[in-house]
């Protein structure tokens, strides 16, 4: 397949997807083990024929930067966000258990059905099934949430029960994973294989490099989850307690507690400063999936995407630091390599009259303002510290999926730079 240029129009057509037969592959050995896996030999071509081939595929043009050395991860993919262009991979279309990045696909598919003010009292039922050892944020039975408290659970504590209870909401886990395959299926994410909502470890649950950051750029063209993914710090409720001293004895009080949003290249971690530019996206730890993340940041107007699937180097935080060489090196080989590979766009879009295509909201139409969010301020996602920057990335005009074939990010929420 020809490198992909900006004005090349997207692969769009089911027939030119050759999806591999390879079993999915499991990353049951321990990290660095004797016995770690080795990728198929032939695996899905969806994006262009390269991303089909095992090993690293980069294309470099004089003066590119050379790919940073120590990367560990079984798969990776660097890519422009916004053009789709894949400007470097490694086995992108291995088949692996996801963790907790799959919640990038629940948020897809769940997050337009409901209204954020919409309450929901917990009931047992909606916390059942839940795996052993599951991460929570922390939601009580017979306690009212809002769905925007939901969201900030899923997103910041990865909180399986959060997950739970949306489902509950959207009838059921059955019904969401059913919800959340197809929706794969129309992002032509066909790499990915859904049992649980949450992304724990379920025989069969798998996904890929790839299909992670179709779910990542799909979601942040959707101005919640880019809020919600970006959110650093929040107030999430308490459980409602009888006061027992002073003059409110007696009465029945909630408060609340601070959650930080999992995600070290947004929060920064002990041996681990936060990234430059970043803006989310999703991170995930199982037994089997090893560590997960999808980032997202930009710098000088570029903006770039970078999943990383079970690294094994034994690095503290190497899921983050192999990332943030990736990124680094994509900013650094922006228009110095040749694309190989690219994005596709959903099955829905039309690449000739961009029919089909969402249409921006009202908040995303218009000149692009500065937004700076207060810490102070619960209800706009409290203790951010990041801003919502607009005017480096221009709007949707005619759709998705164009000659241009740009798929911009609207009021894309950045971090603040640190001085």
């Amino acid at each position: 397949m020809p490198a992909v240029k900006k004005t090349a129009l997207l692969v769009t057509s089911a027939a030119l997807l050759t999806m591999s037969t390879t079993a999915p592959a499991w990353a049951d050995g321990k990290p660095g083990g004797e016995e770690k896996p080795k990728p198929p030999s032939s695996m899905s071509t969806v994006g262009g024929a390269k991303l089909g081939e095992p090993g690293t595929q980069v294309s470099l043009k004089d003066g590119a930067p050379v790919l940073p050395k120590d990367l560990s991860a079984r798969s990776w993919l660097v890519s422009d966000a916004e053009t789709g262009e894949v400007l470097a991979s490694h086995n992108p279309h291995w088949r692996l258990p996801p963790a907790s990045t799959l919640k990038m696909l629940f948020a897809d598919t769940v997050l337009p059905k409901f209204p954020k003010t919409q309450e929901h009292k917990v009931a047992l039922s909606d916390l059942a099934g839940m795996g052993v050892g599951s991460s929570l944020v922390g939601i009580k039975e017979n306690e009212t949430y809002t769905v925007h408290d939901l969201w900030l659970g899923v997103f910041l504590k990865s909180g399986n029960d959060a997950v739970h209870v949306l489902s509950a909401m959207n009838g059921g886990v059955p019904r969401t994973v059913k919800d959340m395959q197809s929706h794969a299926e129309e992002l032509q994410a066909l790499d990915t294989h859904v049992v649980s909502p949450d992304g724990y470890d379920e025989k069969g649950q798998v996904s890929s490099a790839y299909d992670l950051t179709l779910f990542a750029r799909s979601g942040l063209q959707k101005k919640d989850f880019r809020e919600y993914c970006s959110t650093a710090t929040a107030k999430f409720p308490g459980e409602t307690e009888k006061v027992t001293k002073g003059k409110d004895k007696g009465k029945k009080k909630r408060g609340s507690f601070e959650i930080q949003n999992t995600n070290r290249l947004l929060t920064g971690d002990v041996g681990l400063d936060p990234y430059k530019g970043i803006a989310g996206v999703k991170n995930g730890s199982t037994t089997n999936a090893g560590t997960t993340f999808t980032g997202v940041a930009e710098r000088d107007g570029k903006v770039l995407l970078v999943t990383v699937m079970n690294p094994d180097s034994g690095e503290q935080h190497a899921v983050y630091k192999e990332t943030e060489r990736l990124l680094d090196w994509g900013f650094q080989a922006s228009g110095k390599v040749n694309p190989v590979g690219e994005l596709v766009g959903p099955k829905s879009a039309d690449t000739g009259s961009g029919k089909g295509a969402p249409t921006a909201g009202k908040g995303d139409a218009g000149k692009a303002k500065s937004v700076a969010h207060a810490s102070g301020k619960e209800s706009s996602g409290a203790g951010v510290a990041l801003a919502v920057v607009g005017g480096v990335l221009a709007l949707l005009v005619a759709g998705w999926f164009v000659i241009s074939r740009r798929m911009p990010l609207p009021d894309l929420v950045r971090r603040k730079s640190r001085r």
